[in-house]
């Protein structure tokens, strides 16, 4: 398949009439993935362990995470084609599968954490068996890919986010210090301990994670797809400015969501399970049932039901991204819009990597240690893949005259920066 879409088709420029809340798509369902199950744990054990303290963090990863996702997105629209295509054509192979495999790895690590953790929370609410529901999520999410048409398939994403809000609705369940909350945002209290600095890193590598820069990456090849009168913007450059726009918005738009969720699930742990002395959180089940005798039954179902729910979001965005990765790197036919004969291999990858990440959640690996070497491995490939990513947004053999703004590659490679740091930091705090 050719990167671009040089398909002779009737072009018409595209116009930025459309209301703003139908722009949102690959940016939204991007954020919203990226409050899953295991990051849910990440943020509870954040505000469990640190109370407020840790809430300036998610302000300041905010516009580097708009920003670095905004330029994934645009590599997509602009050549027509995914990163890992992109990587194919213009590095090494051995750059290309380093980055590919392990990113593969990770996400397998982390559909086996997130299925795990929604198995526990659907047995906190229904009973069952903790088996059964970690094989019932896995074939239904395996199934959704497979056989839900894209159009139809990205609707039921978008629905999906609003498991996010359960977390909004738990605060009204709690009572919240705002005096204290926003001191801690514009004075906040940092240490250079060692769980201090962990807990930062995991939160940066959290929000900012390289399974990410793929799916949206590769969403937005799949949005030109769908739209016969759409083109990569190197072959349609009259379309270049409502979709740069609209990939503004909608990547703002959803960055800002999966913080603010973020932001709730942090806030809500701080004010209950902080403020009674209950530090020691480790996994989103265990967050779910120290807050039922604090905050209630209506927060603990709500806690339990957005597991379920963002978990349901987030597995198709990790599968879905490992698929682009390696089918792009290998050269295969690509996309949630092909038919099962012609994208058996993408399908057959997505299916291994759930049906493998299932194994493990059913398996006695312990899912902190199975989170921690998904840590890693995606802080690793996060800043290779990042700088590439960058390099590339400034090319113009690539990206035209659509290269990075000024802005954005500010930005981009301030994220890059900081991601770097994260990553010395972990390897510091580990040894020390």
């Amino acid at each position: 398949m050719q990167a671009d879409n040089k398909t002779k088709v009737r072009r018409k420029p595209a116009v930025d009439d459309t209301p703003w809340q139908k722009k949102l798509g690959p940016g939204l369902i991007t954020g919203a993935a990226d409050d899953d199950p295991s990051g849910i744990a990440t943020y509870s054990q954040s505000g469990a362990q640190f109370g407020f303290a840790m809430l300036w963090t998610l302000l300041f990863t905010y516009p580097l995470m708009a920003g670095i996702q905004i330029i994934s997105a645009r590599i997509g629209r602009v050549t027509g084609d995914g990163l890992a295509g992109n990587l194919r054509r213009l590095h090494s192979p051995y750059l290309l599968f380093f980055i590919v495999g392990l990113l593969t790895i990770a996400n397998t690590i982390n559909i086996g954490a997130d299925i795990a953790a929604m198995a526990d929370a659907a047995q906190l609410v229904a009973g069952g068996s903790h088996t059964a529901w970690v094989t019932g999520f896995g074939l239904v999410s395996v199934l959704l890919q497979i056989f839900i048409p894209y159009i139809s398939y990205v609707r039921i994403l978008k629905w999906l986010t609003l498991a996010l809000f359960a977390y909004v609705g738990i605060v009204f369940a709690v009572h919240i210090e705002w005096a204290d909350v926003l001191l801690a945002l514009v004075w906040p209290q940092i240490t250079l301990s060692k769980g201090y600095l962990t807990t930062v890193v995991a939160i940066f590598g959290t929000t900012i994670s390289p399974y990410l820069f793929f799916w949206q990456a590769s969403q937005e090849v799949e949005e030109m797809k769908s739209d016969p009168h759409a083109a990569s913007l190197r072959h349609a450059p009259e379309q270049a400015r409502a979709h740069l726009r609209r990939i503004s918005i909608d990547t703002w738009f959803g960055m800002g969501v999966s913080n603010l969720i973020a932001f709730f699930i942090m806030l809500t742990t701080a004010a209950t399970l902080f403020q009674h002395g209950l530090t020691d959180i480790q996994t989103s089940r265990q967050a779910a049932l120290a807050l039922r005798p604090i905050a209630g039954d209506f927060a603990y179902l709500l806690f339990s039901a957005g597991i379920i729910g963002t978990g349901l979001l987030a597995i198709p965005v990790l599968a879905g991204s490992a698929a682009y990765a390696v089918a792009g790197a290998f050269g295969w036919e690509k996309g949630l819009n092909l038919g099962l004969a012609l994208g058996w291999r993408f399908y057959g990858i997505i299916a291994t990597s759930t049906l493998i990440g299932a194994a493990i959640g059913i398996s006695k690996m312990d899912p902190i240690k199975a989170l921690y070497w998904a840590a890693v491995i995606n802080g690793v490939v996060s800043v290779p893949i990042m700088a590439v990513m960058m390099r590339m947004a400034q090319r113009r053999d690539v990206m035209g005259p659509f290269v990075v703004t000024r802005r954005l590659k500010w930005l981009g490679w301030s994220a890059t920066l900081v991601m770097g740091l994260a990553v010395a930091a972990m390897f510091v705090v580990q040894a020390a």
